[in-house]
């Protein structure tokens, strides 16, 4: 006989989602900070992986259009980014990767020893179910 153990609530999901977000920023900004970014800086590099229009950049950040000003700025016064007028709309700026920029982005994520030996843990089955899920929930979560 199986015994069915209790309801797993939203709020039980919530709370372990939010507990692996916290540590895996933690081991983010800890690699960001060696390299001399703040995970704000960082996280942008990562979104402008592909061009982004500072508006965009803005809304994937979750912060104020002025607050992507100031860490645009800073990429770009260290190299690791820049921004164009988009030649549709002289206005909208979009906002670009450097190669200098996506090496220190790379050796971010490398330097992630937490986020690597959690997810090396890991196996294939694992590994495929998680992307799954994230895959699932990141648009129901953006939407």
């Amino acid at each position: 006989m199986t015994t069915a153990g209790p309801e797993i609530t939203t709020a039980d999901l919530m709370d372990a989602v939010a507990a692996v977000s916290a540590a895996f920023f933690v081991d983010f900004a800890g690699a960001a900070a060696r390299h001399g970014l703040s995970s704000s800086q960082a996280k942008a590099l990562g979104v402008v992986t592909d061009a982004v229009p500072m508006r965009a950049l803005a809304g994937r950040l979750g912060c104020d259009a002025s607050n992507v000003t100031g860490i645009v700025d800073r990429l770009e016064a260290l190299g690791f980014a820049g921004r164009e007028a988009a030649a549709t709309d002289r206005r909208v700026k979009i906002v670009t990767i450097t190669e200098t920029g996506r090496a220190v982005l790379q050796q971010i994520r490398a330097d992630m020893v937490r986020a690597h030996r959690a997810l090396d843990a890991l196996d294939a089955g694992q590994r495929a179910a998680l992307l799954a899920m994230c895959a699932q929930l990141l648009p129901l979560l953006e939407g």
